[in-house]
């Protein structure tokens, strides 16, 4: 198997996995050329990704760093980049794949670039089909780019898809661990810090994405991400609490069969799914041991405790800018509270007041899409600012 790849945020969670993962493959006999690598602010990691793998385009946020990495990597004398511009550039090299693995809204436009270019997305960023569903499913439709969902409910789902046809589908079941805050009464959940939120039961995650399962946002946002991915309405995708996360997501068909997919908790394998479908390839991840593990159990998410869920299913149905607003504040109140300026429970009652206080636009442009989102992170910021003063 030969195929060339590019990441962007290659120093974060996914990033990093991404390439752990195409470093175990090609020990196995695959030929996976790593192009391209984008990065935050570690400008040190990238410098050793980027000489392990022989990479020959590189973007990094500061310009500053841009030269550092230049003046270290003489020998293989990458083409170096910085700021957003670069962040394009990188998305528009030429590729077999292009992992999209930063967090938030930052996402969107290097993924658009990367489908105008032609190049397939390996999708680990729900902010952009969140905000922009239709325009960037319709975009890759018509150049025809196909778009391969990375997070582990959503690859799972497709998984799930093989066994029947699309026409059958009744219901997407998305699973949700919970969070560390599962079995937590709502006058705790006040209470909880920052440490206890990013302390999560299953999973090794970024920080704002392990805020936003905490919250059971982050399972909203997957609900909205499905409903683009697999072309479903929002009353046909339920979520299901899964403390053990060990069923990824489950469809039922309209005979009422369910089928699941069931790994251990690790991204490794939808990366590696990702970098092979539709093959499959032997995996360092363990097999699931049903004895060892005794039970499986589920429960119904609790709104009370996790509005932040019911906030997505309402965005979901209005539809338009809606689904952007909510998650632009979100972002803004999530990244907020790790800096410790807001309480936990605030996250979900400032992004209800922002909600509530935009009119949607029923079917937006690009240029609707990010004026709505800057607005609602100028609402979101003002409605903080009354907290820490």
């Amino acid at each position: 198997m030969v195929k060339t790849v590019s990441i962007i945020g290659s120093t974060g969670s996914i990033g990093t996995q991404t390439l752990e993962v195409i470093r175990e493959l090609n020990e196995k006999g695959a030929d996976i050329r790593v192009i391209a690598l984008s990065a935050g602010n570690n400008v040190g990691l990238l410098l050793e990704q980027a000489r392990e793998f022989n990479v020959k385009y590189l973007s990094i946020v500061r310009e500053k760093d841009a030269e550092t990495l230049r003046e270290n990597l003489r020998d293989i004398n990458p083409e170096v980049y910085s700021g957003d511009e670069g962040l394009n550039r990188i998305a528009e090299i030429k590729t077999d794949l292009l992992f999209t693995a930063i967090v938030g809204m930052r996402g969107l436009l290097p993924t658009i670039t990367a489908i105008n270019a032609g190049n397939n997305i390996a999708l680990a960023n729900k902010e952009t089909l969140v905000s922009a569903g239709s325009i960037v499913m319709n975009l890759a439709k018509e150049k025809g780019v196909i778009i391969f969902p990375v997070d582990s409910e959503h690859n799972a789902i497709l998984q799930c898809l093989d066994a029947g046809q699309k026409k059958d589908v009744k219901k997407l079941i998305l699973t949700a661990s919970g969070g560390p805050f599962r079995a937590f009464t709502k006058e705790d959940m006040y209470k909880v810090s920052v440490e206890d939120a990013l302390n999560h039961p299953t999973w090794n995650m970024g920080g704002k994405i392990t805020i936003d399962s905490a919250t059971l946002m982050n399972k909203g946002l997957e609900v909205i991400e499905a409903m683009h991915l697999f072309d479903m309405d929002a009353e046909d995708i339920e979520v299901v609490v899964h403390p053990q996360s060990i069923i990824h997501s489950m469809v039922c068909y309209k005979d009422n069969s369910v089928i699941a997919q069931l790994s251990m908790p690790s991204m490794k394998l939808p990366i590696q799914y990702a970098l092979t479908y539709p093959d499959r390839m032997e995996s360092r991840i363990p097999q699931v041991s049903f004895a060892e593990i005794g039970t499986l159990t589920f429960e119904e998410p609790d709104l009370d405790r996790f509005p932040c869920l019911k906030y997505a299913y309402e965005a979901a149905r209005t539809g338009g800018t809606m689904p952007c607003v909510m998650n632009a504040a979100n972002e803004v109140c999530a990244e907020s509270f790790l800096r410790g300026e807001i309480p936990f429970m605030t996250i979900s009652e400032i992004v209800k007041k922002v909600m509530e206080g935009h009119k949607s636009l029923p079917s937006p442009d690009l240029e609707d899409i990010l004026m709505c989102d800057l607005e609602a992170r100028r609402t979101a910021g003002g409605i903080i600012d009354g907290y820490v003063r």
